[in-house]
């Protein structure tokens, strides 16, 4: 009887567990196959788009969603040509969609992702079947940004209705949420008194001039990794000194987009498997506040990254509790990584109370010094370290130049005198001294004549954060010297990599592919300077229409744009303008410095607002 009654509880307890595994597996299919057929909220197609409502602002009531047009970039219309009323608006819900780090769009292709190596906050572009082709909506109650330099202190909290990380940060001061603003007072991590005393606090452990961490213009361009919202570089900028402040859109969300909206260079990346869109050698300084990186990975991986980036003669600022804490597995990290950054041949500089400072070698003689064996290992001869655009990072150390090594250094002059000095790298695309000063006086001209086009729409406060879709030399941001603006640099993946040249002049920049989606949030820049850039994806057979939306993207509503181009590309804008709710500003001119049919065309966007937006304010 007993064995009977155990029997009959094992198949009773067989049949439930199969039929919880079933009921799971059927939850499965559904949650899945419903990602897979477009049936999920935030499914990439036709699902997440609507019609923009006859309530908003700057735009026509006719505004009537038409068929997408599958029309051949640049050909003139003919008797079928069609040419869309308006674009579809995508749902409230994609405010803030950054297409190729979007992490539905990673569970809907169901990539097979390392987490560990945190390849999910890698770029992972929709082919053009999954792009939602569609304006994206500013949130409820957005208005226009507060101005620099206001808004490094304050932005309005309706442009970024987010204040998780001013709760989570409460004890830190990164930021306080005060009525319709959200204020910075300038705290960090690692410096909740304030970033501009920090940043005194490490130019005295380098015995710098009056405390100025640009040590007389020597110390220009900075890597700020895991930067938070970027108080650390928006107080760098009293210095003249200007940071690449970088973060992934990780569960701290929304930092970067923050450090964009007060007007403060930086740009959404991650420490994963790929390598950093900068060339070698491109920054004086780098930091790490804590950075929540595990620097010992991989072989040390990401810091012999770091390194590759950093200049000669470079120092790495690591405030940490492995500086400085005295509990066992914080002094194993810092017996660890202090062996391998004497590998590396770096020296600490300096090392007081929760920050240690070291510096790297001004050439090669530690690494050929180095024992037969030692790890990490040189790179290859034949690895090109200015290569980024989708190279993997490798567990190795990047010599010098010959140039370099010969000269112990970079060889730059100090800023400001670097922004317009023949930089040495020049070389390496045999230009001359000359051709590197024709650059800088063409832009001068070229820039000159764009501010006359725009001056009837612009205040001096008007434009702080600016980008050049085309970089080249950087001579267009050079030219911009004088007004109180920050030019993302943006320097093709097909063209020369002119990007190091931005670098070396003391500006900053990334390298980008503009048949792809831009890493950054959506409305974050208030000029775009389009330089024959449609001409070019022409070429590679990439949509213009993509790009038009792509720039509508990154713009902020009453933002300009500047297209530089043939006549075919100024014509085809101009059929977009009422579909995109942009308007010119003044009708295209002849480019007074370019041979051939070159236009100079420039529109601003309108602000609108969808019906619900409006309605959600209210």
């Amino acid at each position: 009887m007993m064995r009977g009654r155990s029997d009959g509880a094992q198949k009773k307890r067989l049949l439930t567990s199969v039929a919880v595994v079933a009921v799971f597996v059927v939850i499965l299919y559904v949650y899945f196959g419903s990602k897979g057929n477009g049936e999920s909220a935030l499914e990439y197609g036709s699902r997440s788009l609507r019609k923009l409502g006859s309530s908003y602002l700057g735009g026509d009531d006719d505004s009537d969603l038409s068929s997408k047009q599958d029309e051949k970039f640049g050909l003139e219309d003919g008797e079928d040509g069609i040419i869309p009323k308006s674009f579809p608006v995508c749902d409230d819900r994609h405010s803030e969609l950054i297409p190729c780090l979007d992490r539905h769009l990673i569970y809907q292709m169901r990539l097979k992702l390392d987490l560990n190596l945190m390849e999910h906050y890698e770029r992972h572009c929709p082919l053009p079947e999954r792009r939602y082709n569609c304006l994206i909506p500013p949130p409820a109650g957005y208005k226009v940004p507060i101005k620099w330099p206001r808004s490094r202190d304050e932005v309005w909290k309706a442009n970024i209705p987010h204040t998780h990380l001013a709760h989570e940060k409460s004890d830190q001061n990164w930021m306080v949420v005060k009525g319709d603003k959200i204020n910075f007072p300038g705290g960090g991590t690692h410096f909740h008194y304030g970033a501009d005393k920090y940043i005194a606090s490490i130019a005295n452990m380098l015995n710098f001039p009056n405390n100025n961490l640009n040590n007389g213009g020597k110390i220009r361009t900075v890597f700020d990794v895991g930067c938070g919202v970027a108080s650390f570089g928006g107080y760098l900028l009293s210095s003249d000194i200007i940071a690449m402040s970088l973060a992934p859109n990780d569960v701290h969300q929304n930092q970067i987009q923050f450090a964009l909206e007060r007007g403060i260079p930086a740009y959404l990346g991650v420490l994963g498997t790929k390598r950093l869109p900068y060339p070698s050698r491109s920054f004086e300084f780098a930091h790490c506040s804590r950075c929540r990186i595990d620097w010992l990975q991989r072989d040390g991986i990401l810091l012999l990254e770091l390194d590759r980036v950093l200049r000669p003669g470079g120092y790495f600022a690591y405030s940490s509790p492995e500086a400085y804490a005295q509990d066992e597995e914080d002094l194993r990290i810092w017996r660890e990584m202090s062996a391998l950054v004497e590998r590396m041949c770096w020296k600490i500089a300096e090392k007081r109370n929760q920050t240690v400072i070291w510096v790297k070698p001004l050439n090669n003689d530690c690494y050929m010094e180095r024992p037969a064996g030692t790890q990490p290992p040189l790179c290859r001869s034949d690895d090109d370290p200015d290569a980024v655009w989708g190279v993997n990072m490798e567990a190795c150390i990047t010599p010098y130049s010959e140039h370099d090594h010969k000269v112990s250094g970079s060889g730059l002059a100090p800023w400001p005198a670097r922004l317009t000095s023949p930089p040495p790298r020049l070389a390496d695309f045999g230009y001359s001294t000359e051709m590197f000063e024709k650059d800088m006086e063409l832009w001068q001209r070229r820039v000159e004549h764009y501010w006359n086009l725009l001056s009837p729409k612009i205040s001096s406060d008007s434009l702080r954060n600016i980008m050049d879709m085309k970089a080249n030399l950087g001579s267009f941001a050079a030219a911009l010297k004088d007004k109180d603006v920050w030019v993302m640099n943006v320097v093709s993946k097909d063209g020369p990599n002119t990007l190091k040249i931005v670098y070396d002049r003391g500006l900053i920049g990334t390298t980008h592919d503009w048949c792809e989606a831009f890493s950054t949030y959506p409305r974050t820049y208030d000029l775009l300077h389009a330089w024959s850039v449609f001409s070019d994806i022409e070429k590679k057979g990439c949509s213009g229409e993509d790009l038009l939306l792509e720039i509508d993207r990154i713009l902020r509503p009453s933002g300009f744009v500047i297209f530089n181009d043939k006549q075919h590309v100024i014509d085809f804008v101009k059929k977009y303008l009422s579909a995109l709710h942009w308007e010119a500003v003044a009708d295209p001119t002849s480019d007074p410095d370019q041979e051939g049919d070159d236009i100079v065309f420039i529109i601003q966007k309108k602000l609108w607002l969808t019906s619900e937006s409006i309605r959600d304010s209210e």
